[in-house]
């Protein structure tokens, strides 16, 4: 996820009043059921920042629990989990399954401890195990780039260890195996009784993934879609596709699944993923507009120039480490789509 603010454009309203009141009050909502046999329960951030993941629980046909995104835990704690879990009469030991929409450690932090306590499996896209094997190359390989972005001297410590030899997508925590049912787009997951299907959607990170389950009306989509957020592009490691060009197709994948309810990773349930991905790309397309206006006012300009130039929220000098890094990479993948990258000067 990212705290890049919403656009302009209202956001959806929520399905369900008591997640928005929660996201509202700044507490936790309840467990709530959303569908015969499906619930969702939330499972709060570490290091007491106010946010929580949407945890989703599915129960098969023969009783057993698949959990898609399980959340975030320090040291094996999975107190949040058994207690949601106890809230629908059902305990951690009966879940077999647990589904990952995408590396970050909101939504995959939980999946290991899960393992080690029940045996579980643990699915996730295969691109999304090939970035969490290559996370300490990748992060060698940022710290390259950022040299060549011109940053103040004063702000290059911060951004080198939120996004460079200092960042850790998997918080270190992860272990081999990653995962042990790899997903790809098409694949049903291994829910007895239920047709759940992968629908891959790179952009925020190069394995994300949504999962369909039309019988019962519902699209799952972690951080690709959510309603009030604009999900951060190119945060699950280095790929040799453009991140952004990525997330633009994938917006456009949703297009089919307009009846569907939207059950996101963060905030609450909403409806008409359609409209609101569209809303989400116009953002982008605004964002590439304000990067060649930049590119046309100055003459061989480097990455950090250009990015001062462009509306972020209280602007790119209010910005720090991870945040930083962020828009700025984000500043270099609109720069790519445009043809314009060769006119970015390296520092």
């Amino acid at each position: 996820m990212t705290t890049v603010p919403p656009p302009a454009a209202p956001a959806p309203e929520p399905i369900s009043p008591v997640q928005a009141a929660a996201l509202q009050a700044g507490v936790l909502p309840p467990v709530e059921a959303v569908r015969p046999g499906i619930w969702t329960l939330a499972v709060p951030f570490r290091f007491g920042v106010p946010d929580a993941t949407l945890v989703y629980v599915v129960e098969g046909s023969d009783g057993a629990l698949t959990l898609i995104d399980p959340g975030w835990t320090a040291d094996d704690d999975l107190d949040a989990l058994r207690d949601g879990l106890s809230g629908i009469g059902r305990s951690l030991d009966e879940v077999g399954l647990v589904v990952v929409t995408h590396l970050h450690a909101d939504h995959l932090g939980a999946a290991a401890a899960i393992r080690r306590a029940t045996g579980a499996r643990v699915a996730m896209h295969r691109l999304e195990v090939d970035a969490l094997r290559r996370e300490r190359e990748d992060a060698a390989a940022n710290d390259a780039d950022i040299a060549t972005w011109g940053l103040p001297e004063h702000l290059r410590a911060g951004v080198v260890e939120a996004w460079g030899s200092g960042r850790r997508i998997g918080l270190g925590r992860t272990a081999e195996p990653f995962a042990d049912l790899l997903l790809d787009d098409g694949d049903v997951l291994p829910v007895a009784g239920r047709t759940i299907r992968t629908l891959w959607t790179p952009g925020h990170t190069a394995g994300h993934c949504c999962f369909v389950d039309e019988a019962d009306g519902l699209l799952f989509t972690g951080d690709h879609v959510l309603p009030r957020i604009n999900s951060g592009i190119g945060l699950g490691g280095r790929t040799g596709a453009n991140p952004l060009g990525d997330y633009l197709a994938s917006l456009g994948r949703l297009d089919g699944y307009a009846d569907l309810e939207v059950c996101p990773g963060h905030e609450y349930r909403f409806r008409d993923v359609v409209t609101r991905a569209r809303t989400l790309a116009r953002h982008r397309e605004e964002r590439s507009r304000h990067v060649a206006a930049a590119l046309d006012a100055l003459s061989s300009p480097t990455l950090y120039e250009v990015a001062s130039r462009v509306p972020f929220s209280g602007g790119i000098e209010s910005m720090t480490g991870f945040l930083l890094a962020s828009a700025l990479t984000q500043t270099a993948f609109h720069a790519e789509l445009l043809g314009r990258a060769d006119e970015v000067r390296p520092a």
